[in-house]
């Protein structure tokens, strides 16, 4: 089986609607499907309902939060959040919350960068993006490839949307147990993404990863584009001394990245452990 389970839809900042992502993914030569929003799941529904007959669809999404680093700092991590109650109320005041700070995050970048001269509107910007999905730098980067001030989502983010440049705004972040807890209490499972890519920027520890198990994270995601061959080993080392459900995906984002469907993959026997501790929601079959 084939099983690629951390993938992006126009209900964040992937390229594909979730429609075109589940047909994508069966054309991939996919066996199953996890479909992770940023913080949303507002593209549940459609891609259900367009699911292909026999793939396999993992409802998801993707959390942004905040998580002690082990170095006497903080970082920002992403935690991938499986098979759990979309209706929780803790669930929906978050993703309500988050996708809000989001909009108000981007027309505040936006509007720095029209004052510098670029031709970008935000009210124009935040209109091109649904009140449901959302909204972030990537929409951003888009816009500014339309203006032809950039040729490519890479090039923008390199130029000027990435955390250490002019146009950079700090935003709020939920701490990682916060959110951790959250999904344990709607019956999901929580895996951390890409937890050892450096090349984003700061990472957490091992000793961090250690501490989150103990709180309930439930796996790590292991292959990951991101992750160089060292990276790989001591993830799937930790993950064995502490019990972890060890993960592969692609991080599909269409073509706003380079990344194809089913470059990395999850063994069936991580997704039949995934599925065996979810309370929330079911996999679905097409």
């Amino acid at each position: 089986m084939r099983i690629d389970l951390h993938t992006h839809s126009t209900a964040s900042d992937g390229t594909d609607t979730p429609a075109e992502l589940v047909a994508a993914a069966a054309a991939a030569g996919l066996d199953a499907l996890a479909i992770t929003d940023h913080d949303t799941t507002a593209g549940w529904a459609e891609a259900q309902a367009a699911l292909p007959a026999g793939l396999r669809l993992v409802r998801g999404a993707e959390l942004s939060c905040v998580s002690p680093d082990g170095r006497g700092g903080h970082c920002t991590v992403h935690l991938l959040a499986y098979l759990f109650d979309p209706d929780a109320e803790a669930v929906v005041r978050e993703y309500a919350r988050a996708r809000a700070e989001r909009r108000g995050r981007l027309a505040k970048i936006a509007d720095r960068m029209a004052a510098d001269g670029f031709p970008i509107n935000s009210e124009t910007l935040l209109a091109s993006v649904p009140e449901e999905a959302t909204a972030g730098r990537p929409h951003l980067a888009m816009a500014l490839m339309r203006a032809g001030v950039v040729s490519s989502v890479d090039e923008a983010f390199a130029r000027f949307l990435n955390d250490r440049g002019r146009y950079y705004l700090p935003s709020s972040r939920t701490p990682i147990e916060a959110s951790i807890e959250m999904i344990d209490e709607a019956g999901g499972v929580t895996v951390l993404a890409h937890a050892f890519a450096t090349h984003r920027g700061p990472t957490v520890t091992a000793d961090v990863i250690k501490e989150l198990a103990s709180l309930g994270l439930g796996g790590v995601e292991v292959d990951h584009p991101d992750h160089d061959p060292d990276a790989r080993k001591r993830l799937r080392t930790l993950a064995d001394d502490l019990d972890l459900i060890v993960t592969g995906s692609s991080d599909y984002h269409g073509t706003n990245k380079v990344i194809s469907l089913g470059q990395e993959t999850t063994a069936p026997a991580m997704l039949d452990e995934l599925s065996r501790r979810a309370t929330g929601v079911a996999v679905l079959t097409g």
